[in-house]
């Protein structure tokens, strides 16, 4: 049965990557759903498990924007100096204080479903020049600091929130897509090293599925692959299209899953 829910993780890691990695997402959050609703997988050992996937899953990407040459700069220093430090802090809350999922799935719900909509509405109808202000490189970081607690808590990797902001204040998607990924899979290993420590020091479910989040990994790690390859093939308006049908998905299944 093990090996069985391995090849499922190793399929859903694939096909979840191929369609978000060109829009800088690294898909853990689409995982997080399946792994506790269809896997089975307890809490909070979930979270460290999605944060494994990121880990085997970004090189992918990672690999395929740096021979296009998009890997790198501010922005992507900006991003990993905020959510460094914040995966650290979210680990500790969550194994400290909030073990279960209700709280989280209200919030992405009510943050990624507005979110969306609005995103979509900027891309059908968009703003006029002179009202686009990229965020200032301190709350930039701030930003990624706020979301590195949150991806420490629930292993989400950030992208997803971090995408729709930032696409959504101008900030062109071939830029945000290898600076999120890049800052996801260096926070996701500092989150993993945290989480297993804690896991020397407390009792309960805290250390991940090593099987199922490797072979989801090695699905993220090929899906990925791929999808960064698709994305220079890809208008920016279809990008940006598609992060706010992602970002509203995400915050619709989690309305759903809240208010059941």
């Amino acid at each position: 049965m093990e090996w069985s829910w391995a090849l499922l993780g190793l399929a859903a890691g694939f096909l979840i990557s191929v369609i978000t990695v060109p829009v800088g997402v690294s898909g853990a959050v689409f995982l997080l759903p399946v792994q506790v609703s269809v896997l089975g997988v307890p809490s909070p050992a979930v979270t460290p498990t999605n944060l494994l996937y990121n880990v085997v899953a970004g090189p992918g990407a990672l690999l395929r924007f740096g021979r296009a040459g998009q890997f790198g700069g501010l922005l992507t220093r900006l991003l990993i100096a905020g959510t460094v430090p914040g995966v650290v802090i979210g680990a500790v809350i969550r194994v400290c204080a909030v073990p279960g999922p209700g709280i989280f799935r209200l919030l992405v719900a009510v943050l990624l479903l507005p979110l969306g909509l609005w995103l979509w509405l900027r891309t059908v109808r968009p703003a006029p020049p002179h009202t686009r202000h990229q965020p200032s490189p301190r709350a930039t970081t701030l930003l990624a600091l706020a979301v590195g607690v949150a991806g420490g808590i629930y292993g989400i990797g950030g992208g997803s929130l971090l995408g729709p902001i930032l696409v959504g204040r101008g900030v062109p998607v071939a830029a945000v897509a290898p600076a999120a990924l890049a800052s996801t899979f260096v926070t996701s290993i500092v989150g993993a090293a945290t989480y297993a420590l804690l896991s020397l020091a407390t009792t309960g479910h805290v250390a991940p599925d090593w099987l199922l989040g490797l072979s989801c990994g090695v699905g993220g790690l090929l899906g990925g692959y791929l999808g960064a390859r698709l994305q220079p093939h890809l208008p920016e308006r279809a990008l940006r299209l598609l992060l706010g049908a992602l970002a509203t998905a995400i915050g619709a299944l989690y309305a759903v899953q809240t208010l059941r």
